[in-house]
């Protein structure tokens, strides 16, 4: 099976990014043909600093290796190498109608946090479309905020395949993610833009620090709590091993423990998941050359599959290409 998802490049990745996200692509690349992009060109949407983003890009790429990515099992790649992507997007552009995108909760979302609303920005489904259609995959792994986008990607294959009379472009499934919505120190869900992460690769004293400004209630110490309403117990259920929570679960419940204790816990079990990510990714920072070329050999596998997706478009379209022109 052919899983597509990708990742923006425009801030410091967090523990939200590696639990509905990461660790599922990871996860997948054992049985599945995967391909992962790093989404450049969404990012231009809120980064217009060219050092910036290209550090960003870079970082992505040594997060998902630090936390066991394979590049020989799975394809990573910068979403810019591979210039097909916006070729399509425009072709999905002139049979997609106006009101679809108008109903794009994500858009009216983000112009509620006052990001400026520019063409990129409205026109983002269409891009995210193109990026899932050009590989003919059969499924995108998405947490539950993307579903929409992903639903809109299959409506732009079909009008297209209408359209031109074909059936060229695959229509994708949606797989969500286990970690639906993770929740950030203040409890809402755990966002750049809230600036409410725990990050992934801080030094365990910074971590540890965000950790223990979680949120919580004012219940005593010696009083049982609720964890099923505490966003501490939320984040422990998802890196911790079963026994683990039902040992805290019970603690909980039985009192005598003050919320302090839960977020240690919470600390020590964080730790055992990105310490030894940390120490690989230091590793992988003093090998850039290692790094570019998983890089490129990706996208030289991602944009054999895009060019001849590409071919078979331009042709039921009637896109003409000179005999001197490089296309992929």
């Amino acid at each position: 099976m052919r899983v597509l998802s990708g990742v923006q490049s425009n801030g410091k990745l967090h523990l939200g990014n590696y639990l509905g996200a990461m660790k599922q692509h990871i996860e997948l690349q054992r049985e599945n043909e995967c391909f992962y992009f790093i989404a450049n060109y969404h990012s231009l949407t809120t980064v217009q600093d060219a050092k910036l983003l290209r550090q960003l890009t870079v970082d992505v790429a040594l997060d998902y290796l630090a936390f066991g990515l394979d590049p020989n099992k799975a394809n990573l790649f910068r979403q810019s190498d591979i210039p097909e992507v916006t070729e399509l997007a425009w072709i999905l552009s002139t049979v997609t109608g106006k009101g679809l995108l108008e109903r794009a909760t994500s858009y009216k979302d983000k112009i509620a946090k006052e990001i400026a609303p520019s063409m990129g920005l409205f026109c983002y489904p269409v891009l995210m479309a193109a990026d899932i259609l050009i590989y003919k995959s059969d499924m995108v792994p998405v947490g539950k905020d993307q579903t929409q986008h992903v639903e809109m990607a299959a409506d732009m294959a079909g009008h297209f395949n209408h359209a031109f009379g074909c059936e060229i472009l695959k229509l994708p499934k949606l797989r969500l993610n286990e970690a639906h919505v993770v929740p950030g120190l203040d409890g809402q869900k755990m966002s750049k833009s809230y600036g409410n992460t725990i990050n992934l690769f801080d030094p365990p004293k910074k971590v540890r620090k965000q950790i223990m400004g979680i949120k919580t209630d004012s219940t005593p110490v010696e009083d049982p709590k609720n964890p099923e309403t505490c966003n501490v117990f939320a984040i422990y259920k998802l890196l911790a091993n079963a026994d683990e929570v039902a040992a805290l679960d019970e603690k909980y419940r039985g009192g005598g423990m003050g919320y302090g204790e839960a977020k240690q816990q919470l600390f020590e079990v964080a730790e055992r998941v990105l310490g030894p990510a940390r120490e690989r990714r230091g590793e992988l920072e003093a090998d850039t050359d290692y790094v570019e070329d998983v890089l490129n050999t990706a996208a030289g596998r991602a944009r054999a599959v895009a060019g001849e997706v590409m071919a078979e478009v331009r042709e039921v379209c009637g896109l003409m290409v000179g005999k001197g022109t490089h296309r992929g």
